[in-house]
């Protein structure tokens, strides 16, 4: 069973600004989960493509009832496959990438195309797709919606960090702002002390029956 998701997103920046911003984007402030990216092909086609294959390492925290059916040393990192086209002529950019981590577990695949606006020739619209599955009987329902959320989160940031470099390129200042900033840590604080207290009652309802 997989499950599909599909949205479009809008980048006020030229096409070829974006592509210069595609390779870019690491790091910026929304990005902080990415570790590494390498560069692993890269060739130009006689039609003057650029095809490359990079190989990107990320922080991805997997949620407590999820990390039992995960090596202790692979439950907070993932290895993410990204290969790219860049079509010159065609003014086209398509992305497409997925997970070599857990992909037993879950796998999430993602086809991007970045192409010009037809209303606004100096805008970048950018077509996302998403394919989530998993082979987990009896759990493949939450593990998707668990995928699709994280996925739809990921989006927002990276939309975000687009942006971000874009007005850096620009010449511009940007900058998270205090609100942003606030907002993500008390986020994660709050996250922190959920898990913690699951576990605290975890302990104490084991010595019950101790």
């Amino acid at each position: 069973m997989v499950k599909y998701f599909s949205c479009a997103g809008l980048l006020k920046s030229s096409w070829d600004q974006v592509c210069v911003a595609f390779w870019q984007r690491y790091p910026n402030p929304y990005s902080n989960h990415v570790l590494t990216e390498d560069i692993i092909f890269r060739e130009v086609t006689p039609t003057n493509c650029l095809i490359s294959r990079r190989l990107l390492t990320k922080t991805s925290r997997s949620p407590r009832w999820m990390e039992r059916y995960l090596p202790k040393h692979m439950a907070s990192s993932a290895y993410i496959i990204e290969d790219s086209i860049v079509d010159p002529q065609k003014r086209t950019m398509t992305t497409l990438t997925w997970n070599i981590s857990h992909a037993r577990l879950m796998s999430v695949e993602e086809r991007c195309e970045y192409h010009i606006n037809p209303d606004n020739g100096s805008w970048t619209e950018i077509k996302r797709e998403a394919w989530i599955s998993t082979n987990i009987y009896g759990l493949s329902r939450a593990i998707q919606e668990f995928g699709l959320a994280r996925f739809k989160a990921s989006v927002t940031k990276t939309m975000k960090g687009f942006e971000y470099v874009l007005a850096k390129m620009q010449g511009e200042t940007p900058s998270r702002t205090l609100k942003e900033t606030a907002t993500e840590r008390a986020r994660e604080t709050a996250l922190a002390a959920k898990e913690k207290a699951k576990d605290l009652a975890s302990q104490a309802q084991k010595k019950q029956y101790v």
